[in-house]
């Protein structure tokens, strides 16, 4: 059995199996809202693909930053509240036989807040091949644009509303 002092050492561990190394945000229980004292905290998202490269050349265009990589299977992008992974299903198979499946996300939506969509959309012209939803100002309050990236996933670049 394995014990919340024993699960980092587990994940390391777990990690060096498989040739990558997990990049985890740290918490300060007492920074977290008491009411949810020992919730669990979301610090990455990881994308399985067939094409680590094609994916991470996507992503460092579009997010403007060169990704971190720990050999050929696995890259990251410090977001400043997390971490966006891309990991190849290869490895994913390897390491968790059977658990994923590279580019049959239909139900995610990657969310990253920019300063100005519109610029962002004149920017993405070149990069992005599939729009899904061009610059609209949502009924919730954010001026959106949607596209996939080259695996099929929906991405969200968003900003508040201008006056609101």
């Amino acid at each position: 059995m394995i014990t919340r002092r024993m699960l980092p050492l587990a994940v390391v561990l777990a990690a060096f199996a498989v040739g990558w190394t997990p990049r985890v945000a740290p918490v300060d229980d007492k920074s977290l809202d008491p009411a949810n004292a020992g919730a669990p905290t979301l610090v990455n998202t990881c994308l399985i693909t067939n094409n680590v490269n094609q994916l991470v050349g996507f992503y460092e265009n579009i997010m403007a930053i060169k990704a971190k990589r720990t050999g050929e299977d696995y890259a990251e992008f410090p977001t400043g509240v997390g971490v966006l992974a891309i990991f190849s299903e290869s490895a994913q198979e390897r390491y968790i036989p059977g658990s994923a499946e590279a580019a049959q996300n239909k139900s995610v939506v990657l969310e990253f807040r920019v300063a100005n969509v519109d610029e962002e959309y004149k920017r993405l012209q070149r990069l992005v091949k599939t729009w899904v939803k061009p610059p609209t100002t949502q009924p919730w309050g954010t001026r959106s644009i949607y596209f996939r990236d080259p695996d099929g996933n929906l991405v969200d670049f968003y900003a508040p509303a201008r006056g609101r």
